[in-house]
């Protein structure tokens, strides 16, 4: 048995470089197709362009170096300039209003969730570009169009996501009672009741984190039948299914490795990492990282997602990152033809194998990309676009949906009944109120 653990170990290890390896295209031959590409595409890039492109901090390295190779190559092939400048999650969307309020600084920017819809008005209409992508590559999966288009028109491109699925230590889980990972609300509750009995505490974030706590804590909603608003964006969080959702988090939050309450977008990450923690909310960055530097914990970790509602449905927050083209841009023409380029099945697939399962697709075609079945642990992850949701739920994605995410609405919500500031009947009220000061 143990042979066939170390077979497996190196083989995971030689399919990461197989991966790296095709990720990594000779630099030529990706020139000749960024050259190729340029003379049959429909949008020509204005001569002389310069484009600054901002976009948010790698958190998997190989990714950032395959981006990086796609814009040189897109660069020398059309004779542009293409500065890309990264901020954290939090720090783009400051950057990005400043840029959309003074009409200058940026041509494009690479975000979080919704950030098109916090400037409907100020973004290009990249609706020639999506049909061109959804033709080529097997069409949109329905969260990418709720993540892209408003009124029947594309603001932005979304071009992947990050699913943030449960990433739990095998050997913990077992030991708590679980052969398996539970499917259902019950189940979970009690697996991370029985984690924490055994010394070996699950954690997910409550602080101000843009990605995680948001995460979790609209599927605890949703999960429960609640929501923040309905499908006519009225504000209906204050019910008795919201609270019911309050309750079991809180028996959660119970049950977590102290401190979950002050924890940023990194906090589970180093966590996990450290083994001090054995089940979270995250992308598969962690997973990534301790392939590389604690293989003991790789070796002893997986992936699931969250369970299914009290209706048996899914309902999951995953990180869209759409791309949006200033309408202030003088290069329109280079933004558009940059933003279909990026997405070509040519260096998209070497590019998400780079990634490792850290960026999901919208498009449905490459769900056949072999980074979702080379390791089974990176399978849930393919899935992301079924599961995934936008912020606005059920209502169509807009300004004040993508407000209510950035000012935690939802999160302070759990946060102060979790930590004992508020009672069930003033957290939901509380919520209300903020709501109801965003959807006038």
């Amino acid at each position: 048995m143990s042979m066939f653990n170390t077979d497996r170990r190196s083989l995971l290890k030689g399919g990461a470089t197989m991966l790296a390896a095709a990720a990594t295209m000779s630099s030529d031959q990706l020139l000749g197709y960024a050259k190729a590409w340029a003379q049959t595409s429909q949008w020509k890039p204005e001569p002389g362009a310069k484009i600054n492109l901002l976009r948010w901090k790698r958190f998997v390295e190989a990714e950032d170096v395959a981006f990086m190779k796609i814009v040189d190559a897109f660069q020398k092939a059309n004779n542009v300039t293409i500065n890309v400048s990264n901020e954290s999650y939090d720090d783009i969307q400051p950057k990005a209003s400043v840029a959309a309020n003074t009409g200058q600084g940026l041509d494009m920017v690479w975000g979080l969730y919704s950030l098109p819809f916090l400037f409907p008005s100020k973004c290009v209409d990249v609706t020639d570009v999506a049909d061109y992508l959804g033709k080529k590559c097997g069409g949109w999966a329905d969260s990418g169009k709720a993540y892209g288009m408003l009124n029947g028109k594309w603001i932005g491109i979304p071009v992947a996501a990050t699913g943030g699925l449960v990433n739990y230590r095998v050997a913990a889980m077992e030991k708590a009672g679980h052969k398996e990972f539970p499917k259902d609300l019950a189940g979970f509750a009690d697996l991370v009741k029985g984690m924490n009995k055994n010394g070996t505490p699950a954690g997910m974030a409550l602080g101000h984190a843009s990605g995680d706590a948001n995460g979790w804590l609209h599927w605890a909603l949703w999960a429960h039948g609640g929501k923040l608003i309905d499908k006519d964006n009225k504000v209906v969080v204050n019910s008795p299914e919201t609270a019911k959702s309050l309750e079991y988090v809180k028996g959660l939050y119970d049950n977590f490795v102290p401190g979950t309450a002050s924890w940023n977008d990194s906090s589970n990450n180093k966590a996990f990492l450290a083994g001090q923690l054995h089940l979270t909310v995250n992308g598969i960055s962690i997973y990534v990282t301790a392939k590389k530097e604690n293989p003991q914990i790789a070796e002893d970790m997986n992936h699931a997602h969250l369970p299914a509602g009290l209706d048996g449905k899914t309902r999951e927050l995953h990180l869209g990152f759409p791309i949006l083209i200033f309408s202030f841009s003088k290069y329109p023409q280079t933004c558009k033809a940059f933003t279909a380029f990026m997405l070509e099945p040519d260096q998209f697939n070497p590019w998400i194998e780079a990634a490792q399962g850290y960026l999901s697709h919208f498009l449905l075609d490459y769900d056949k990309n072999p980074v979702w079945t080379a390791d089974p642990k990176t399978t849930p992850y393919r899935s992301v676009a079924q599961t995934a949701s936008t912020p606005a739920g059920e209502a169509q994605m807009s300004e004040n949906a993508a407000a209510a995410i950035a000012d935690f609405v939802v999160v302070d919500m759990y946060a102060n009944y979790c930590t004992g500031r508020e009672d069930v009947k003033t957290a939901m009220a509380s919520a209300e109120r903020a709501a109801k000061r965003i959807f006038r």
